[in-house]
């Protein structure tokens, strides 16, 4: 999906975990801690790559499911207010925006974009993660997994998204970080920019990613983006002719 079929570009749709933030580490370190205690794994830590792999991205509902399948749901949302309540603890210590985040924030609202933030993490903490980025008030609306039937993978929250600001997926773009996102956004309609290293590039490439980026301070992006405002100035200039 060409990134500049977009033109002219309407609307910029965010996730949060891993997209805005380097959040990851906070996350794993509130899991771990839980998790150890329980005695999850026969008492082996759980590594980064296993949260990578299987929580990164997901809902609560669905990191649930996977991590205590028989387990009673009274117990699992108990696990998971306690988790919470950790990463917001060193989430407020340390967490920092992906280099260049707010060079692109104040480039998209220069130009008037519609902004959304779309996420699969619970309100509470999507809210920490943007209020701790000093972005309040540059998204004009948050959804969560939490706001629709089905979170990512499934298109629905992106979709809620387009239509709550009265944008079209056909000129707007979506910055994700995980294959499900990707999916999500993809399944959407709309091309995705992914922040990624060069370890996990290909398998967002194969599920759909339009352009993998390292940062927002990446070449790659804003050539991007240039190449989306000189499509829609020439179409501009073609229809002012006739």
């Amino acid at each position: 999906m060409a990134i500049d079929r977009v033109a002219p570009l309407e609307a910029v749709l965010f996730d949060i975990d891993g997209t805005m933030c380097i959040s990851d580490p906070f996350h794993h370190r509130a899991f771990s801690e839980l998790l150890l205690e329980l005695g999850y794994n026969d008492g082996v830590p759980i590594t980064p790559e296993f949260g990578m792999t299987h929580m990164a991205g997901r809902s609560n509902e669905q990191i649930g499911r996977f991590l205590f399948p028989d387990e009673e749901q009274t117990k699992i949302d108990a696990f998971f207010r306690d988790k919470e309540a950790l990463f917001a603890k060193y989430a407020g210590e340390g967490l920092k925006e992906i280099a260049g985040l707010t060079q692109l924030c104040r480039w998209a609202e220069e130009r008037g974009l519609k902004r959304a933030a779309v996420t699969n993490a619970p309100r509470a903490n999507a809210d920490l993660m943007i209020s701790i980025l000093g972005l309040s008030d540059f998204f004009q609306l948050i959804v969560t997994g939490e706001d629709c039937d089905r979170s990512k993978p499934f298109p629905d929250p992106y979709l809620r998204a387009l239509a709550l600001l009265g944008a079209s997926p056909d000129h707007t773009v979506v910055f994700e970080d995980s294959t499900i996102g990707v999916q999500a956004g993809i399944a959407a309609g709309m091309p995705v920019v992914t922040i990624a290293d060069e370890r996990r590039e290909d398998k967002l490439l194969t599920v759909g990613a339009t352009l993998v980026i390292r940062d927002y301070k990446d070449p790659k992006l804003w050539a991007a983006l240039d190449k989306i405002e000189t499509k829609a100035q020439e179409a501009a200039e073609v229809n002012g002719e006739e």
